[in-house]
């Protein structure tokens, strides 16, 4: 940890600096051959995780002050009802690891109710992180704080850095559910090992009724659209696509038997898509699949918690039961 020494009103105090590393560094010709083997498949498909550039993690930020987008609040509710009794009931943990930090927020609030000393911030859009970083250690100098550049969602090996003992691994929002239960039962199995004798705290998004749903993630100020659309822009810059938003629309919809939101990209007439060395035709009407979201039954996702090697769960929700806060101990 980078240190200096600084005269704060006559005292002397330490300043820390943040760190940040970057673990994956992918070859943008392996990027670029697998967005064009998405955009190219029937039907064409992206990986969310592209969702999150530096515009899209701040188009995401807004999101989450949307009043139709009830996760956010809904979750900081459950934390400030229930963040003694949640203390109360951690492991022996004080490294706390925040998966998919983004403004890192969250996991600030937690900080002195949870006796943080080490903070590791881990997120896909590396730009984005150091920006959050360097704000968030001016408020709490105290607190070691790492970022981490991975995408999280194909591997999960922190670095040395990252300090030894146990770990509170947190993995708020409802991130969980752009997994599909299979995806998300071999997922937490890996931060099962990553939390070595801690535990973890994570966000749930419970089933609820399709309106509250779709409202939430096509919300009438259009910023869900903006984030869904900016995803053509990205890729005009990681694949060589010439994307042109005006020939897209943002669709989303609650798929009742899978449980899941799905949002995509509509084209809104038809449109050739071209790239050096190759085109894809779209039809008016076709779509590119570019994110989904599956809900929860409580029942359901502590017993996945239990398959995947958790134990001592425990779970908090709000008084309509449209969301949970699970810990588990590893």
């Amino acid at each position: 940890m980078d240190e200096k020494r600084s005269q704060t009103s006559g005292l002397e105090a330490t300043v820390r600096s943040p760190r940040l590393i970057q673990i994956d560094r992918a070859e943008p010709a392996a990027v670029r051959a697998a967005l064009l083997d998405g955009l190219e498949a029937h039907p064409a498909r992206v990986s969310p995780k592209y969702l999150y550039d530096a515009l899209g993690s701040r188009l995401f930020a807004a999101i989450c002050e949307l009043p139709e987008y009830y996760p956010t609040r809904t979750e900081a509710a459950i934390f400030a009802r229930h963040v003694e009794e949640i203390a109360a009931r951690l492991p022996a943990a004080r490294t706390l690891v925040d998966l998919g930090a983004g403004n890192c927020e969250k996991a600030a609030r937690l900080f002195e109710p949870f006796g943080v000393r080490r903070y590791v911030a881990v997120d896909i859009s590396v730009d984005y992180l150091r920006h959050s970083l360097d704000l968030l250690q001016r408020r709490h100098p105290a607190i070691e704080t790492i970022g981490v550049g991975m995408d999280f969602s194909t591997h999960l090996s922190l670095p040395d850095e990252a300090g030894e003992g146990p770990r509170l691994v947190f993995y708020p929002g409802s991130s969980i559910g752009n997994f599909s239960p299979e995806e998300a039962e071999r997922f937490l199995r890996v931060v099962h090992g990553v939390c070595k004798g801690g535990g973890l705290l994570i966000g749930v998004d419970l089933v609820k009724p399709a309106e509250v749903l779709e409202s939430a993630y096509d919300d009438p100020l259009g910023v869900t659209a903006a984030f869904n659309r900016n995803l053509l822009l990205h890729l005009d810059r990681l694949a060589g696509t010439d994307f042109a938003l005006a020939d897209w629309r943002h669709v989303a919809f609650y798929d009742s038997e899978r449980l899941r939101i799905e949002m995509h990209l509509e084209a809104v007439r038809a449109v050739v898509v071209r790239w050096p060395e190759g085109e894809r035709r779209f039809a008016r009407g076709e779509r590119i699949h570019t994110e989904n979201s599956w809900k929860w039954r409580a029942e359901d996702f502590a017993a996945l918690l239990g398959r995947a090697g958790f134990s001592a769960i425990r779970r908090w929700s709000d008084e309509r039961g449209w969301f949970a806060v699970f810990l588990a101990q590893a």
